[in-house]
């Protein structure tokens, strides 16, 4: 969905969440009360349909025009077992009428399908939230799999929380008896009876949904009709029903965003795209070797649908053969791509090793989740790091580029394919699940905006021999980036071999030879080294004259949490800076001497301290840790009282 917006400007991201601006009466005579931004979590089983729900939700919400940041989360399992806790799917959606940064610490309300929905998101929901129930699942066995001795919704246990009892199954199959459906068909649209009946306390476009589900299930088109009933079912209960009297508007975010055409992105689909405008404007055919492996699959499965762009998508049998593929078309001319998690980097190493002795473009894709091993494969984390950076035998300089939110990943793709394509090097683009699932409004930009990464490709003799001849040079370097010619093979007298046994510089050959070695590794850490990289801004509210003593400094998706603590931090009265990086190799020429700056440099990280270790190493500076490892990102208000505690430290 797009939606236009205008008037730039940045509001301040507010402590408070939900927090009321003022009331009104709706048509219906119910109370309408004015919010500046709402955080909902539907939650059930995993084959509920609650990331139907929450991508549902967040579409009609786009195109209305507010800020939103998502939070997907689900089990590992194709179908996790039924009512249980690890079973859980839930769904997180931040909506607001300003500028916002994260899917939110905690929801104002939870749609809770089952008792296990309920058990397992409890604890994150605070006092006087609203809590919306599923009464009809709320019968001893299924309460008995989750521990309740007692049903919640009778002992007192939920007097702290605005709970509204609704019997979502009752009412979904009583809305569709006249469709001839079985019981279990007719329940698998309860999903669309929440999502109506939120949409309802929420005044969302319905039209947009509607398309979708008539789209969805356009070759079984009673299914189609059933799920429409239902959503308009569960719409009208809100308006209908004593049980909710009041309902709520958030208004367009009309002043957080420059003027432009947006659209819903996920990260993933951000990077897809992102890869297909790289190949057009480097004027290349794009190539992707690719096996599935969560969460980088959608990678694969968008780059498949754009054959008018001329992408090709290779699934190949394995990691090591789909990078293969990809090392094979960068030689053969293409903007070459290969996806990946964790694991299947580790199954690439030596191929990357390959393509650092190639010195051919290739980017490698990594979507970080949780390990060591399999490890969460669902779950976010950002502790590829190390392994992109030194996890190769020998001296294997890679450049590494990370996006930091889900949109963000477009540009980052035309970064990588930027330096790829300069220095014909293999580059790591580091994402991970949470940007990767997550997604914010993305502005659509113009072609204009785009940057030229054209290359020339060798075309005839670049080095003239001692006898006089001409010949070609597959090793002979640009003195500026230090990168070799490349030459598409079938180019007539351009001829040359390629190997992963070192070769000599210049002409190619192979060479043992210790000081051509020496010369060869130590060329291709400078090349790597040269890359021209933005000097790292520095975000420091200083005031009379006094800067900030405390930065905080990261990478990659905890840019959001970072940056809505210290709005907070700053909220409160307090000087503290901020910096992100988005090269992590070469860092920025400039950051040793914004390290030296600060008496305090903190770094919050999804892993246990990688990025504090390359800079304790590189600028000898004290940088302090503060890790989470637990396959969710950080918090918001957990990071701000970390912050608090560095600055009265």
């Amino acid at each position: 969905m797009t939606s236009q917006v205008s008037s730039p400007a940045e509001q301040a991201d507010a402590a408070l969440v939900g927090g009321q601006r003022s009331s009104g009466s709706g048509g219906d005579g119910k109370e309408v009360r004015r919010l500046d931004r709402v955080i909902i979590r539907f939650a059930g089983d995993s084959g509920d349909g609650m990331q139907l729900t929450g991508d549902r939700f967040t579409s009609e919400t786009a195109s209305f025009g507010n800020d939103l940041s998502t939070l997907p989360n689900f089990p590992a399992e194709i179908r996790a077992p039924a009512g249980t806790l690890p079973g859980v799917s839930s769904f997180q959606l931040h909506f607001a009428d300003h500028d916002i940064l994260t899917p939110g610490d905690a929801p104002n309300v939870l749609v809770a399908m089952n008792p296990a929905a309920l058990k397992a998101n409890l604890a994150d929901v605070p006092r006087g939230a609203e809590i919306i129930v599923n009464t009809d699942e709320f019968t001893k066995r299924p309460m008995a799999k989750v521990g309740y001795d007692t049903s919640p919704l009778e002992d007192g246990s939920l007097s702290a929380y605005n709970v509204h009892p609704v019997p979502l199954t009752t009412l979904t199959i009583e809305a569709l008896k006249d469709f001839g459906l079985s019981r279990k068909e007719a329940e698998r649209s309860k999903n669309m009876f929440a999502l109506g009946l939120l949409s309802w306390m929420y005044h969302r476009p319905t039209e947009g949904t509607e398309k979708f589900l008539r789209a969805k299930f356009a070759k079984k088109p009673d299914i189609a009709e059933a799920n429409v009933t239902a959503f308009r079912a569960g719409w009208n209960f809100g308006e209908t029903t004593e049980d909710f009297a009041v309902s709520y508007e958030v208004a367009p975010a009309t002043k957080a965003f420059p003027t432009g055409t947006y659209r819903n992105i996920s990260g993933n689909l951000a990077l897809s795209y992102g890869l297909v405008a790289a190949s057009q404007q480097a004027d290349l055919p794009l190539y992707l070797g690719s096996y599935p492996i969560t969460p980088a699959s959608d990678i694969l499965h968008e780059l498949s649908k754009h054959k008018n762009f001329g992408v090709r998508t290779f699934q190949a049998e394995d990691e090591i053969a789909g990078i293969g593929a990809a090392l094979g078309a960068a030689f053969g001319g293409s903007l070459a791509v290969t996806t990946t998690s964790g694991p299947g980097v580790a199954l690439k190493s030596e191929t990357i090793g390959l393509a650092v002795s190639l010195e051919l473009p290739l980017l490698i894709v990594d979507i970080q989740r949780g390990g060591p091993s399999t490890g969460l494969p669902t779950k976010t984390e950002q502790a590829d790091l190390l392994q992109a950076m030194y996890g190769r035998n020998g001296e294997a300089p890679v450049p590494i580029v990370a996006p930091k939110t889900p949109a963000d990943c477009f540009d980052a793709a035309l970064e990588a394919a930027r330096i790829a394509l300069t220095y014909r090097t293999p580059v790591f683009l580091l994402s991970d699940g949470y940007l990767a699932n997550g997604s914010e409004p993305w502005r659509i930009p113009e072609v204009t905006e785009l940057p030229d990464l054209r290359v020339q490709f060798a075309s005839g003799p670049n080095h003239v021999a001692v006898d006089g001849t001409e010949v070609f040079w597959p090793y002979k370097r640009d003195e500026r980036t230090l990168a070799r010619p490349w030459a598409v093979p079938g180019t007539p007298g351009l001829e040359h071999r390629i190997g992963g046994i070192e070769k000599q510089d210049g002409t190619g050959n192979i060479s043992y030879d210790p000081a051509n070695h020496d010369f060869m590794v130590r060329t291709r850490q400078a090349k790597v080294d040269g890359i021209e990289v933005p000097d790292i801004e520095v975000d420091d509210p200083a005031t009379d004259g006094l800067g900030a003593n405390i930065l905080v400094i990261g990478w990659g998706s905890t840019y959001g949490p970072i940056t809505a603590a210290v709005r907070r931090v700053r909220g409160a009265g307090e000087r503290i800076a901020q910096a992100h990086l988005r090269h992590l190799n070469p860092f920025p020429r400039n950051l040793g001497e914004v390290l030296a700056r600060y008496d305090k440099v903190i770094v919050p990280e999804m892993n246990l301290g990688q990025l504090a270790t390359l800079l304790r190493a590189k600028h000898l500076v004290d940088a302090r840790s503060h890790t989470q490892v637990s396959g969710m990102p950080f918090k918001a208000e957990q990071l701000a009282e970390v912050f608090k505690e560095a600055i009265n430290d």
